[in-house]
């Protein structure tokens, strides 16, 4: 039988980080095996869906070069693909169980649930079950839900492709509403029929969802149906371990900031690939034909995914080495634009800058902290600079290359370049007593990118006047 696996994100946001791994998971995994990977929509949930929330879940999976072999726009013969289309398709189910004696209607209002849950606590109880007050009442002209009638002392186990056996036990799971009073299903039950329908043959997803595993086997149970192979990844955690939450603004969450920030989807795609799974060997800069060709279900951690920022900046960093020079100013350009920092500056300017910064930028937005931190650092040499300076000819150096400099009109890198040995002849200093103090001398650092475009960069009026504070 062909791989199916899917995901299955709500319309309520952005695709999230978390979200992401899953598709991506899903999508490796489908790929190895040449099956298919099915993108369902989830919008049961309509209190909380946002207009565009499909949409923007589309884009930014192709964003990160996560395609899908169906869709809303891929129909394959196994939709709708979204379950507010199908609400006709659940109640033909619920119906069924409802016949065989697997379901029943409830009556309680919201309030009269609330009542029995809050009396439940108060008696100590650790289970908060439904009471089954509901069960065996004749028809009312009243609204109600259909609840699904658990089983006694039954035992639910899997084999979960990441945890290995895990059972559940029915008295710890109480009768669980399948379809609301508005026709709408929830969650389990849809799931559930849907995955069968679709012919989804694995399930992987993230941890949390590991108690609604039981409910949804339930479902399979009772139509007879086989239920598919279920894995669940374990969570991503921040730098302290603690379960990444929303809240957290330490750590960026969502693929649409990446995207704004100037993040390179192969990159992103690469890092989150390695959230949770690991790959053999090791090295982790791997394309997105590697990862498919590599992925391995079996590799999947048992231990909390650990975000780290600084694994994340690296890799993107190896990324942008590889860009040309014109891809990496299209990375930057927006940002610098934004920031007013292109403005009435020429094209080899903007050249130079990013020329300049290129090896150490993690994403295209960092080009604006590099900026600062080049223009408004203070111009303090250290004492070993200082030492240098005062070594034997390093004043006359100093001295022709500043003259030659008074003299260019245009100060571009290409005009600087060769002033530098015209003053290392007048001065009679080659090699590193050359290059090393009219490095100082102009930027404070005995090391750093080319020295023509950082001093292009800078403007002659500011390197002058450092050789000037310099010169004795």
């Amino acid at each position: 039988m062909s791989v199916r696996v899917r995901y299955a994100p709500s319309p309520t946001g952005d695709l999230h980080i978390g979200n992401a791994r899953t598709a991506l998971y899903n999508y490796l995994f489908a790929k190895k095996y040449n099956g298919s990977f099915i993108v369902r929509i989830e919008d049961t949930d309509i209190v909380r869906n946002v207009e565009g929330g499909t949409e923007s879940q589309l884009k930014f999976l192709q964003w990160l070069g996560i395609d899908w072999d169906e869709s809303i726009d891929k129909d394959k013969g196994f939709g709708p693909y979204t379950q507010l289309e199908r609400l006709d398709i659940y109640q033909k189910y619920a119906n069924q169980l409802v016949t065989k004696g697997l379901a029943y209607k409830c009556y309680c209002t919201t309030e009269e649930l609330a009542m029995e849950k809050e009396q439940l606590i108060k008696d100590g109880n650790d289970k908060l079950h439904y009471s089954q007050k509901c069960l065996g009442l004749p028809n009312q002209d009243k609204p109600f839900t259909l609840r699904y009638r658990v089983p006694k002392y039954q035992e639910y186990t899997f084999n979960d492709i990441v945890k290995g056996d895990v059972t559940f036990r029915s008295e710890d799971i109480g009768d669980w509403v399948i379809m609301k009073n508005n026709g709408i299903p929830t969650y389990n039950f849809a799931c559930a029929i849907d995955d069968h329908l679709m012919e989804i043959t694995h399930v992987l997803r993230g941890d949390d969802h590991i108690t609604n595993t039981p409910k949804q086997m339930m479902i399979y149970n009772a139509f007879k149906w086989e239920a598919p192979k279920f894995g669940h990844m374990t969570l991503i955690v921040n730098e302290n371990m603690k379960k990444l939450s929303k809240r957290d603004f330490s750590i960026i969450q969502y693929i649409e900031q990446y995207q704004s920030l100037g993040y390179l989807p192969d990159a992103l795609f690469n890092f989150i690939s390695l959230l949770g799974w690991s790959p053999k060997g090791e090295e982790e800069i791997l394309s997105h034909d590697q990862l498919i060709e590599m992925f391995d279900e079996n590799r999947l951690s048992k231990s909390p995914a650990r975000f780290d920022k600084e694994k994340l900046a690296y890799i993107n960093n190896r990324y942008v080495k590889e860009l040309s020079l014109e891809e990496t100013i299209e990375l930057c350009m927006p940002h610098l634009v934004e920031e007013g920092i292109a403005e009435d500056q020429d094209e080899d300017w903007i050249k130079s800058l990013v020329s300049v910064f290129k090896d150490r930028l993690s994403y295209g937005a960092e080009i604006l902290d590099l900026y600062e931190e080049f223009f408004n650092q203070e111009f303090v040499l250290d004492q070993e600079g200082i030492d240098f300076l005062n070594e034997e000819g390093v004043n006359e150096t100093l001295t022709a290359f500043r003259d030659l400099l008074n003299d260019v009109e245009e100060f571009k890198a290409q005009n600087i370049k060769p002033l530098i040995k015209e003053a290392g002849k007048i001065a009679g200093s080659k090699g590193k007593m050359l290059f090393m103090p009219l490095r100082i001398a102009t930027t404070a650092s005995m090391h750093g990118p080319d020295l023509p475009q950082v001093l292009a960069l800078l403007g002659k009026e500011v390197v002058i006047e450092r050789l000037n504070s310099l010169i004795k």
